[in-house]
């Protein structure tokens, strides 16, 4: 049997630019993480605890469980990252390459927004929640054909989240699974709905988180052209993800003439969005678009 420890890439709300005030999130919305064989699980958790107890020892408050402290993965690979802490990104690659001696995978799928506030893109809560729906559904989709492939069962997790949206969430995601497996039998791989685990309690999901820092960098430096994230695919240190990624992991572009980009592809240098945007001649209506947004964004 697989295991699967998934957390979210990004917010589910509207994305103008990093530097927006407001609506600076991600470009894209998701979930992410990484696969495991059920007999390799608590040995690639140790690794991890124990990796992450040695790199950041001197931040763990005195008295408090270093195995049970978190470091987000936010914190992990900030801006600046490959600059001012490169062993963050040596220690990652290791563990990524530990994962990968464990038969163990990452994995991502995420869909990109359409660029604008709210109300420039005409969307709000009902828009947002059906953006976090449609993210799940394709991420148990995509975790049940991995899983075919292998001729294994499935378990997932995902970072705890309070009572009432759990309660939301789970009759969803049960009646998406049963509904599905009527059509597509490798939906029958996955036993039952993502379990929610308490990320302090699980070394697995700490890691979960790490793997949608590094997805969420990787797609920003592919959308947005003034990412803060150029340094992704310089990164030697990381390397290890390249052959790491499960054929089903997936950015989905919005209404793009281009197609959507899979696996390690988020990590290379090359940026077909950026490429081909850069390519087109803007219509008079997109430019004033355009500026419009400069506008909102930078206050100029």
């Amino acid at each position: 049997m697989l295991l699967a420890y998934i957390d979210e890439i990004g917010h589910t709300g509207a994305f103008v630019h990093p530097t927006h005030k407001r609506f600076a999130d991600s470009p894209a919305f998701g979930y992410g993480g990484f696969l495991i064989p059920e007999s390799r699980a608590r040995e690639f958790g140790a690794i991890f605890a124990n990796s992450k107890k040695q790199l950041f020892k001197n931040e763990v408050p005195e008295g408090e469980d270093p195995n049970r402290w978190e470091k987000k993965g936010a914190d992990l690979l900030y801006a600046k990252v490959k600059q001012e802490r490169p062993k963050n990104l040596r220690v990652l690659g290791s563990i990524i390459s530990h994962l990968r001696d464990c038969d163990g995978q990452l994995f991502y799928f995420a869909a990109e927004k359409p660029l604008g506030t709210p109300k420039e893109t005409n969307t709000g809560k009902v828009e947002f929640a059906e953006r976090e729906i449609y993210a799940m559904r394709e991420s148990l989709n995509r975790l049940a054909r991995a899983a075919d492939y292998k001729d294994e069962s499935i378990l997932v997790m995902m970072d705890q989240v309070n009572e009432k949206s759990r309660r939301q969430r789970l009759p969803e995601m049960y009646s998406h699974i049963l509904g599905r497996a009527s059509v597509h039998d490798e939906m029958r791989r996955i036993i039952e709905p993502p379990m929610h685990i308490d990320s302090e309690l699980s070394a697995n999901i700490q890691f979960a988180d790490w793997v949608c820092a590094l997805a969420k960098r990787a797609i920003e430096y592919q959308l947005v052209e003034d990412s803060r994230y150029k340094w992704i695919p310089h990164a030697t240190e990381l390397k290890a993800a390249y052959g790491a990624f499960t054929h089903e992991s997936k950015l989905k572009l919005f209404k793009r003439d281009i197609g959507d980009i899979h696996h390690a592809h988020i990590m290379y240098e090359e940026r077909p969005c950026i490429s081909y945007s850069s390519s087109m001649t803007l219509t008079e209506q997109n430019r004033q678009k355009l500026e419009k947004m400069r506008r909102a964004t930078f206050g100029v």
